[in-house]
């Protein structure tokens, strides 16, 4: 539905939008992931109309969305801080829109009703903003962005002004009025969990580039690129010396466990968390290919996190285990994982003249 091609875009000196490339479909819920100044929210403000990019296309259904004034794009942006009118009750915050486009008032009143019943929100309809939870004035930002049936929904940060409690909630409200009101919905965020949570693909960004788009599940199994990897979820990075047969050489550590058949050369290899085996130091049946000291273990509910110093590596190797951890700061251990579990992220090609990193087709 949606197709961005080659979108540069600068501040002065600053690249802010490095030829930006990336396709979205009707109907689906896009997510731009990364770290503050990395492009997504300029993005997000391009689609808008709210900022014109130096190079580039913007297609909507195949017209170019860049030669149309942003007050008529098929796009609606809901703020981050929601941007209520505070005098106005719930259902003529959410009417606004429609009544200065000079929509019949029949229509208005059926179209305001039918998206006060989705968010619900029916029975607080004649309540202002000061008298709504966080959460419900979330709703009523969402009622109004949506009663006008745009074909793209623009999120930023929608999430981040509630509390981890209400944020859990709305992640599933808003995946429910997004199936329910058939938008497409691009949401800017640099919250992994919440990203992986909504969307059906993510774009990762960084430095004004699209590092990798794909699925969460899949990103989160498959990073391409040191930058993914270390910035989408926890992950254990270890350099070395690739061996063809499998495995990895890292120098003062020994082999570790890494999938074969990616050739010679040097490579990084991740390895998330939850994959780690602990192992009483003692152990004598060969599982343990790292041996180190517990420095601090952390309780989550459902798990707990092992960070352990294993001499010649640094940082610690973080270790996910399910329930209350049987190790406590101070034991020595052995850590293990099986290769498979490993993922091959970057190999480095070296010849005479230059150094090419393999990553995807990105720069580590």
């Amino acid at each position: 539905m949606v197709r961005i091609e080659g979108v540069t875009h600068r501040f002065g000196d600053t690249v802010a939008l490095d030829g930006v490339d990336l396709d979205i479909g009707a109907g689906e819920f896009f997510a731009l992931l990364g770290p503050s100044g990395c492009g997504k929210t300029t993005l997000l403000r391009v689609l808008a109309g709210f900022e014109s990019p130096d190079s580039g296309t913007v297609t909507l259904d195949g017209r170019d969305l860049l030669g149309i004034p942003a007050h008529r794009r098929p796009v609606n942006l809901m703020f981050q801080s929601y941007a209520l009118f505070p005098h106005m009750s719930v259902e003529k915050n959410i009417a606004y829109g429609l009544a200065r486009e000079r929509f019949p008032r029949a229509e208005i009143r059926e179209r305001v009703a039918a998206v006060l019943a989705t968010v619900g929100l029916t029975a607080l309809a004649r309540r202002r903003p000061h008298q709504l939870s966080g959460g419900q004035r979330q709703r009523v930002a969402l009622a109004r962005a949506i009663v006008k049936r745009p074909r793209l929904l623009l999120l930023d940060e929608p999430l981040s002004a509630l509390d981890r409690h209400v944020r859990a909630e709305m992640q599933l409200e808003l995946k429910r009025l997004q199936h329910e009101a058939g938008i497409a919905f691009l949401v800017v965020t640099h919250d992994q969990e919440e990203a992986m949570s909504l969307a059906d693909r993510i774009a990762v960004l960084d430095r004004g580039r699209v590092l990798q788009v794909d699925t969460p599940v899949e990103l989160y199994r498959r990073p391409q690129g040191r930058f993914v990897a270390g910035f989408v979820g926890s992950n254990n990075l270890f350099s070395g010396q690739l061996r063809p047969s499998g495995g990895l050489d890292v120098p003062g550590v020994g082999v570790l466990p890494a999938p074969g058949g990616a050739g010679t050369g040097a490579g990084l290899v991740a390895v998330r968390p939850e994959s780690i085996r602990v192992a009483a130091a003692n152990a004598e049946d060969g599982e343990g290919l790292l041996r180190g000291t517990v420095l601090d273990v952390s309780f989550h509910g459902g798990s707990s996190r092992i960070a352990v110093t294993v001499p010649g590596l640094e940082p610690p190797v973080l270790v996910i285990a399910s329930g209350p951890a049987a190790v406590t700061a101070g034991t020595p251990v052995a850590l293990s994982w099986d290769p498979g579990s490993a993922v091959l992220v970057e190999t480095e090609e070296t010849t005479a003249e230059t150094t090419t990193w393999k990553t995807g087709g990105q720069a580590p």
